[in-house]
């Protein structure tokens, strides 16, 4: 059945996150928690599909995670940027990567590694993502990004990306609040807002807490 290939699909993929990319994924939760620790902001930007909503103020998530809004958000020297385009040339997405980097922003990216070797840049610079940003997570989406091959359908099916990007943003999030209570730092967990008593303990709590401290 599809099911059990699909399944089977993401059992590799994921297994091929943690055997790959395990070193960066440790390495970007400690440029958010050194941020974090040092007063600066972390924005998320589009993940794929707006996976990073599975992380911006969500019940078990922290609270110092925030959306970037390409008309309000004032990014500033030592803030961290997360983007996402699978080629790796985007051209909205590496446009705001380049000028980040200009001002001094760390910027991390999710490309497909396999994606991205395979086309042409776009960018004036003559450069895709993974070639000037801070740190490069690779999704290990195939090009293209879909998995599997259907007999019947032109088209390959399942994409990879989505759920790759999640699980190792939760990863990287995982190595950040393990440095920081190692540091010494406690980081605003928000609870559940439907949960009864989360949404008090969120906002008596951690949103004050964040609001004086940042973490």
């Amino acid at each position: 059945m599809l099911i059990d290939r699909y399944q089977a699909a993401i059992d590799e993929l994921l297994l091929k996150v943690r055997d790959s990319q395990r070193e960066n994924i440790i390495k970007a939760g400690e440029i958010v928690a050194e941020a974090v620790e040092s007063g600066h902001k972390v924005y998320l930007g589009r993940i794929v599909h707006y996976i990073e909503m599975d992380l911006i103020y969500r019940g078990g998530g922290p609270i110092f995670y925030k959306e970037y809004k390409p008309d309000e958000t004032e990014l500033k020297e030592g803030d961290v940027l997360f983007v996402s385009s699978v080629s790796g040339r985007s051209k909205g997405t590496v446009d705001l990567a380049w000028d980040a980097m200009q001002k001094g922003v760390k910027v991390i990216a999710f490309t497909s590694m396999s994606y991205a070797t395979q086309v042409d840049p776009v960018h004036e610079s003559g450069k895709k993502l993974y070639e000037f940003v801070t740190l490069t997570l690779d999704n290990c989406a195939p090009a293209a990004e879909a998995m599997l091959e259907v007999e019947g359908i032109e088209a390959r099916f399942a994409a990879a990306s989505g759920i790759a990007s999640d699980y190792i943003m939760w990863s990287l999030t995982s190595a950040c609040v393990d440095k920081m209570l190692k540091d010494g730092y406690t980081p605003g967990i928000l609870k559940s807002a439907n949960y009864p008593g989360g949404n008090d303990y969120n906002k008596t709590v951690i949103e004050p807490h964040y609001d004086e401290f940042g973490w």
